[in-house]
């Protein structure tokens, strides 16, 4: 192996983000957040992204500054980084910067990160864990003309190289990008940076932070007025569990748990699956296009994202496009829903579609633009959206159409908020997130129109390796999941594997369980993994922590099997059995194959 080159000096920047506590997360009478009194801290993706940059600000001789977004009061977050190792901290804040959205907010900070560079690496987290969208770092990427790699659970310099491994989704992707470049940090990339206590943060000397105002960075425009989404009306989703503990898993116990699922309806198919045909065009289809934009190698989530944008297209006159790079089968997507093709044949990185999906929508502006809530499509949309100054809402999981306009319904604070957000934009986005939408039987086929665009792929991003170790459209679409903790044995995984395959359900796993490499990241369910929403979710081992448990809030019925009667568990299950995880799963998946096999379909 060839010696590591010399890394100069850089000049690093690190991105923060300050989020209320989830559980302390509440609305007023407005259905706004009321923060006053709440208590609020340093996002967790951002953590990492302080402490790498401190790292490699060390390792190079260099130096980070901590940035953050805020009312006065987030100057917290950077006084945190600077105990952290930051040397400094730059504070955007200014009532004028009110109601940023994420394209607002990625302006805000790359007109800060311009007026105080150069720089070298600008580090941010992921995503934030209020919000989850994904957003801000491709757009300040795309703002600042520079490459992103999103991601990272490694990071190295070789001189002006970054080489990095990637986790996306359930994939891993090693590459490497000369300097300068963006880099979202993934949260095993490292040990988070923390200081928690307030009276710490005091004694950091007020100098170390410079306020930036909005008259510093120009005319904007800033806040609400350079925000092309709106949020309509917003709705806590309070979920109702009774928590029914059953002691013991003899024949009593387990009809109990049989009766909670029945009067759920955790039986009854008759409310879920296709549910009717996908829609067909009508009319002159002067309405509009609504482009959907395919992930390569992503058939499941690409045939969903259609089927919902042929109905779209229907209600709004208009017709259904995919933006793809290869297509394999053409009469499939038809029955899918796709009116046109627009083939990139050759171009398939997120940056380089979005630059040749924004020539083309300059010239021809589609109503609408949808694109999977994943990596990849999250890094396109949000490039594209910044060049077409449109309007992103992320993460959504519905779509719905009023008074000829788009309405994408988006879930923060991992489901217990819902809001319904629109775009003042000429063209709307959204990035929807896999398995939300309802599925459609398909269409007869027909014939359809084909434009080939002329492509080039000049990605700035070198991928040497591309592997993948699971296929998360499986646990997105599944109907019945198990849910693994720390409460199991990784020698017996094997057994609760056997059992989730009688019951033809997928597994799932709580963070630790994923830490220690058990199971795939793609498994993971949570603040900081994937929220999911079965028919029935069944928690083996898992302690209840708010983590985990409020990735499956969407879930239809739960029951826990855990041996203390005092955990957290109880208070998010429906029923429950206080028993140990071997006879809670003996005594309750042969009766529940029984039924689950029987139901109508």
């Amino acid at each position: 192996m060839a010696d590591r080159r010399p890394t100069p000096a850089l000049r690093i920047a690190a991105l923060v983000k300050q989020i209320p506590k989830f559980e302390e997360m509440r609305l007023g009478p407005e259905g706004r957040l009321v923060r006053d009194g709440m208590e609020l801290h340093l996002n967790d993706y951002c953590r990492r992204a302080v402490r790498a940059g401190c790292d490699l600000a060390t390792e190079t001789g260099g130096s980070c500054t901590a940035l953050t977004l805020g009312a006065p009061s987030a100057d917290t977050v950077l006084r945190e980084a600077i105990l952290c190792g930051c040397e400094t901290g730059l504070h955007v804040s200014d009532p004028a910067f009110a109601g940023s959205d994420t394209l607002a907010t990625s302006r805000a900070l790359a007109a800060a990160l311009e007026a105080h560079g150069p720089w070298d690496l600008v580090l941010c987290g992921r995503n934030s864990v209020d919000a989850d969208t994904g957003q801000v770092p491709a757009q300040v990427a795309e703002i600042l003309e520079l490459p992103l790699l999103t991601g990272a659970r490694e990071l190295r310099l070789d001189g002006d190289t970054v080489h990095a491994l990637l986790e996306h989704d359930d994939e891993w992707v090693r590459v490497e990008v000369d300097l300068p470049a963006v880099v979202s940090c993934a949260e095993r990339l490292c040990e988070p940076c923390k200081v928690k206590k307030p009276e710490a943060w005091a004694t950091v000397n007020a100098n170390l932070i410079t306020v930036i105002g909005a008259a510093s960075l120009g005319d904007g425009p800033w806040g609400t007025d350079g925000s092309p989404t709106t949020v309509g009306p917003v709705r806590v989703l309070e979920v109702d569990r009774a928590g029914e503990r059953l002691n013991g898993t003899g024949t009593e116990q387990v009809d109990r748990v049989l009766r909670v699922l029945d009067d759920r309806g955790a039986f009854d198919r008759t409310a879920v699956g296709t549910t009717s045909e996908v829609a067909r065009p009508e009319g002159a289809g002067d309405g509009g296009e609504v482009v959907v934009l395919g992930e390569p190698d992503r058939p499941s989530q690409t045939g969903e994202l259609l089927g919902t944008a042929a109905r779209l297209a229907a209600e709004i006159g208009g017709r259904a496009a995919l933006a793809v790079d290869t297509v394999v089968d053409w009469e499939k997507l038809s029955s899918q829903g796709a009116d046109k093709v627009l083939r990139h044949h050759g171009v398939t990185g997120a940056e380089d579609v979005a630059h040749l999906l924004a020539d083309r929508f300059a010239d021809q502006p589609p109503w609408a633009v949808l694109a999977p809530s994943t990596a990849w499509g999250r890094e396109a949309a949000a490039r594209l959206a910044v060049r077409l100054g449109a309007g992103l809402t992320g993460d959504a999981v519905g779509l719905e159409v009023h008074d000829g306009r788009l309405v994408a319904l988006k879930p923060a604070f991992g489901g217990r908020l819902v809001a319904e957000v629109t775009c003042t934009s000429r063209i709307q986005m959204a990035t929807v997130r896999p398995g939300s939408l309802p599925g459609y039987r398909p269409r007869p086929t027909a014939p359809f129109a084909a434009d080939h665009l002329a492509s080039t792929e000049t990605s700035r991003i070198r991928v040497l390796e591309r592997r993948r170790d699971d296929d998360r459209d499986l646990l997105a679409h599944a109907e019945v999941v198990v849910g693994i903790g720390q409460g199991v044995d990784p020698a017996d995984l094997a057994e609760v594997e056997a059992h989730a395959a009688i019951l033809g359900a997928e597994l799932c796993a709580t963070r630790k369980v994923t830490d220690a490499g058990w199971m795939p990241r793609a498994r993971q369910v949570g603040i900081t993994g994937h929220s999911i929403a079965p028919r029935l979710y069944i928690a083996v081992g898992v302690s209840g922590r708010f983590n985990h448990t409020i990735g499956v809030r969407g879930a239809g019925t739960i029951v826990g099997i855990n041996p203390d009667p005092e955990c957290e568990l109880w208070s998010w299950c429906d029923v429950g059995l206080v028993a140990d995880w071997r006879d809670g799963l003996a005594a309750l998946v042969p009766v529940l194959a029984e039924r689950l096999s029987s139901r109508p379909s």
